[in-house]
């Protein structure tokens, strides 16, 4: 073997030369069939390995959860919405619980409906309900002292008028001698014994021409608890009132009088201090009744619990309305009625010709009832205090 200048020697020779692999070709867009081939550093790369998860961070804080503030306008609108929820439910339990009973029907001649509102209100001398203890209190005497049964001490009218006119007030007089329907003639009072509310609403109806469209009773026990409830009703006497009667003793001066003395002072016709007899009477009902409604719709009656839960727990039992009435009607009675004490309604008695009220006078209760049928102001002649 010799190693001179041929390099190539006895060096195998290549067996050909390299063999190299199709290159694969890429379409070229825009040009039909490979073109190009693909180069390997143009491929996409694989996706790198995901990050498997690090147990060993830590966990991020919780974030605070905020808390809702009861703002100042829900604390209101929450009492808001209890105060109604109070007031329905007072409402709906005063006007299921008041006494009712149907003192109002249609029959033959009965008076047509003419301007304003009437109502028929009645107190009556019901011991129902009255313990021994309580009727010597008030000083009532028993019912069989009385003659058995149930009469009306006190009798009104009160018109609402549809108008500017003034509302009116009228009395009754409980010895008024009236014609009762199916019963011949005698005083107006009996026809409540003989056929109670509903044979008494007629006979006012016949003998004033006026229908009657509302009715409310009261009795004794109810009318000193109601006065009770508020704290006894501010009155001014002018004189001292003594009943030789009920021997009840009213003294002269402002006063605040209780259930019993305000019994007293509204059925009080023997004492010096009511020379008129019934027709005092009658007056002092109605002076009454506008203090007392008066005070029920003053601050502080409404505002001062100590009155008006009392006035609500008091007032269910003392009351009887006709079966078609409602709580609203009462109301708007009260709301008319609120004027008495400073003439904001008229009040008067029906004309009579003599002191013992027995008889009425025609001509001048004729005009002071058509004056009511028609809503018109009633003429001075026909006013009687």
């Amino acid at each position: 073997m010799s190693y001179g200048g041929n390099y190539g020697g006895d060096y195998p020779r290549a067996r050909g030369p390299r063999q190299h692999q199709a290159a694969q070709m890429l379409p070229v867009p825009g040009r039909e069939g490979p073109t190009r081939p693909m180069s390997r550093r143009s491929a996409a790369p694989p996706p790198p390995p995901s990050e498997p998860p690090r147990y060993d961070r830590e966990p991020l804080p919780e974030r605070p959860r905020r808390k809702r503030k009861f703002g100042v306008g829900k604390i209101l609108l929450t009492l808001v919405v209890l105060f109604v929820v109070f007031v329905a439910g007072v409402w709906i339990y005063l006007d299921t619980s008041i006494n009712r009973v149907d003192a109002l029907a249609d029959y033959d001649g009965r008076p047509a409906a003419a301007s304003g509102t009437n109502w028929l209100i009645v107190g009556s001398d019901s011991r129902d309900g009255l313990t021994p203890e309580q009727e010597q209190q008030l000083a009532t005497g028993d019912s069989a002292a009385a003659g058995g049964g149930s009469r009306t001490d006190t009798i009104m009218v009160a018109h609402l008028t549809d108008n500017s006119t003034k509302p009116t007030l009228l009395s009754l007089p409980r010895d008024s001698q009236v014609n009762i329907p199916g019963h011949g003639r005698g005083k107006i009072n009996s026809a409540f014994s003989i056929g109670g509310p509903a044979l008494l609403v007629k006979t006012v109806e016949q003998a004033t021409g006026l229908r009657i469209d509302h009715y409310a009773e009261i009795g004794f026990g109810g009318f000193a608890n109601i006065v009770d409830a508020i704290g006894g009703v501010d009155m001014c006497i002018d004189k001292e009132m003594h009943d030789d009667f009920t021997n009840i003793t009213i003294p002269p001066g402002c006063q605040s009088l209780d259930g019993a003395h305000a019994l007293g002072f509204v059925r009080m016709r023997h004492s010096a201090a009511t020379p008129r007899s019934d027709l005092d009477r009658v007056e002092n009902q109605r002076k009454f009744i506008g203090a007392l409604v008066s005070q029920i719709a003053t601050a502080g009656t409404i505002l001062n619990p100590f009155h008006f839960f009392p006035l609500l727990s008091a007032a269910p039992d003392a009351l009887t309305m006709d079966s078609g009435d409602h709580l609203h009607n009462l109301v708007g009675l009260a709301w008319a009625m609120r004027g008495i004490s400073d003439g904001g309604v008229v009040t008067t008695t029906v004309p009579v010709t003599s002191g013992s009220a027995e008889n009425w006078d025609k001509t001048k209760s004729k005009q002071l009832f058509d004056a009511l049928r028609g809503d018109t102001q009633i003429p001075d002649s026909a006013i009687m205090n």
